[in-house]
């Protein structure tokens, strides 16, 4: 799509067209709705002022990237978003040239950004990125180190502060809202660069003082002046849908040839009333009715996360020492009910998970049993913290580690199958799973027996319930759920004992099933009397192979000296692509159907 010689009517229109295609799109297919609605009028800007085919265009998370796709090459395409094989819901290089930079988890784009200008500098060229970041990703501390240096190498980059929720600066009164305006006019702009080159500059030292002591002074009453104490240029806010307004500041940013913030005021869901505002259920969507905004019903089976959740609330009303933390997925990870009825022990800190991990290990150093919930894929994010500040010192933190497996269409940035392989490894650590809502249950209140650290970890969605009684969980002890007469026996861990559950009734033979529950540690005593009865194991579990549940047997059986036929029927060594959950598997060769025939 043609932006570039188009005039404000036309740009208004293309705005307009491109609203009415994601809200019919999303309304049938689902998808990233309200943040992507708030950025139409900014993004039709960036591509109006920059040339995108030469400047870096960034997106941090790239929630709000389906204009962006609209207005490169994917209009006809985009009915395919977030479905199998079609277009991804993030930013994707592989997918178009105009895609700078895989995107999916937050507060990367300034950091890329700063990347990309050294590249430009040492190689001459005259290109300029420009990032658009919500303010929502501003509360993560990998900002504010690549600010740092920003301000520091002054490298031209446009960051386009996309604030829908006025977190980062609420104004102060009108006449904060006046300052504002006037510091991103074309005027007031030329004439500080006049002001600090011709007059500043060569006043007398008491007077430059004085001078550079008022335009401080003004900053701050204006919301700029963290920005500006870090030597970057600030602009705004601004109207985010006034396309003149954001075009206009646009052209002065970048001509300015240097670090600029442009600070725009957006409304999520601008365009469709429903989801304007605030609304946290609009952001992330399934199919739902245009006309009235109600979303089309889903299974009614209860959720894997709403299941910790109530267990959680009911032992935190037992044990006043349970605290908990997530990090800006309250709803998502079902923190928001406990936050509502202990808003003292229960808390988002926002899109820091390094902050998180680090400041519940100083509450059990206090006496505390934090439990931090954070989606297994957002969970790498504290890998260190988890190290360092967690197992060094044995804490007994809890992990619940929620969307573990194949979370479906959101796709490789989000997937969760590498928390077995990265957790495994370390000293202290405790790693279990349960396979259904009961064994869910007991698993938190291990956790909160366990005096080391411990990882619990649970699907998206809903477990299938077993018809096995459930019991509680002992450390290291596993569960022999099927006593059978065949040679072959079965491993299932976490949501993967239904798995091999579903394989096994679709098969002739009789075949036991052991439910694993602790893949570290690891049910010697009963692995070494399984050995002696079954010549071919089968693993189940939703992870990565590499690293994952039948590395770890592998490195027991191993250490006895016993020879069996391991096969691993876990992710292969590649990146998982979005689409429906069972699509995924399907390509991966791991519906039971499918997995009979591999047993065969």
């Amino acid at each position: 799509m043609e932006i570039k010689d188009k005039n404000l009517e036309e740009l208004e229109k293309i705005c307009s067209d491109i609203r009415d295609r994601i809200i019919d799109v999303v309304s049938r297919k689902g998808g990233h709705f309200s943040s992507t609605l708030g950025a139409v009028e900014l993004t039709v800007a960036m591509h109006k002022v920059f040339d995108i085919k030469k400047d870096p265009f960034i997106y941090d998370v790239s929630h709000q990237c389906y204009p962006h796709k609209l207005i490169n090459g994917r209009w006809d395409e985009f009915e395919t978003i977030r479905q199998f094989g079609g277009l991804s819901g993030f930013t994707k290089p592989k997918e178009s040239d105009a895609d700078y930079f895989v995107a999916g988890h937050s507060s990367t784009s300034i950091s890329l950004a700063v990347g990309a200008a050294k590249a430009i500098k040492l190689k001459g060229e005259d290109r300029t990125p420009v990032v658009m970041i919500g303010d929502g990703s501003m509360t993560a501390g990998m900002v504010y180190e690549a600010l740092n240096e920003l301000g520091d190498r002054k490298y031209p980059v446009v960051i386009i502060l996309n604030d829908n929720e006025m977190s980062i600066a609420k104004p102060i009164g009108s006449i904060s809202k006046y300052l504002s305006k006037i510091l991103a006019g074309k005027y007031y702009q030329a004439f500080k660069e006049r002001v600090d080159k011709n007059i500043i500059q060569h006043l007398p030292t008491g007077a430059t003082y004085i001078a550079k002591k008022i335009e401080e002074s003004m900053k701050l009453i204006t919301p700029g002046i963290i920005f500006e104490e870090m030597g970057i240029d600030y602009i705004g806010p601004i109207d985010g849908h006034n396309l003149e307004e954001i075009i206009e500041t646009l052209e002065i940013a970048k001509a300015m040839k240097k670090p600029v913030i442009v600070h725009a005021r957006t409304v999520k869901g601008k365009g469709y009333k429903f989801a304007e505002g605030q609304h946290e259920r609009w952001h992330g969507v399934g199919p739902f009715n245009v006309d009235n905004g109600k979303f089309v019903k889903k299974n009614s089976a209860k959720s894997a996360t709403a299941v910790f959740a109530d267990a959680l609330l009911e032992l935190a009303k037992k044990h006043e020492n349970i605290v908990g933390v997530t990090a800006a997925m309250p709803s998502g990870t079902g923190i928001d009910k406990l936050m509502e009825e202990f808003p003292s022990r229960f808390w988002d800190v926002a899109i820091a998970e390094q902050h998180a991990v680090t400041s519940m290990a100083a509450m059990a150093k206090e006496g505390f049993k934090p439990f931090i919930t954070i989606y297994s894929t957002f969970l790498q994010r504290a890998y260190d913290q988890i190290i360092h500040d967690v197992c060094l010192m044995g804490l007994p933190v809890v992990f619940a580690i929620d969307r573990a497996g194949i979370v479906g269409n959101d796709g490789e940035t989000h997937q969760g199958a590498f928390d077995i392989s990265y957790l495994r490894f370390l000293p202290n650590m405790i790693l279990c799973a349960p396979r259904d809502d009961k064994t869910l249950e007991y698993s938190l209140e291990f956790g909160y027996e366990a005096t080391s650290p411990c990882a619990i970890r649970y699907p998206r969605g809903a477990f299938k319930q077993l018809p096995y009684k459930a019991s509680k969980f002992e450390l290291g002890i596993s569960e022999l759920l099927k006593e059978g007469t065949s040679n072959k026996l079965f491993i299932g861990y976490g949501a993967g004992v239904s798995r091999a559950c579903d394989t096994e009734a679709l098969h002739k033979e009789d075949i036991s099933i052991l439910d694993l529950r602790f893949v570290k540690p690891l049910d010697e005593k009963k692995l070494k009397e399984l050995a002696s009865k079954y010549d071919d194991w089968y693993v189940f579990s939703d992870s990565q192979k590499q690293g994952g549940v039948a590395s770890a047997i592998l490195e027991f059986l191993d250490k006895q000296k016993v020879c069996i036929n391991v096969t691993s029927f876990e992710y292969e060594d590649s990146f998982i692509h979005h689409g429906d959950t069972k699509k995924v598997e399907e390509s991966l060769g791991l519906l039971p159907e499918q997995l009979v025939l591999k047993v065969k």
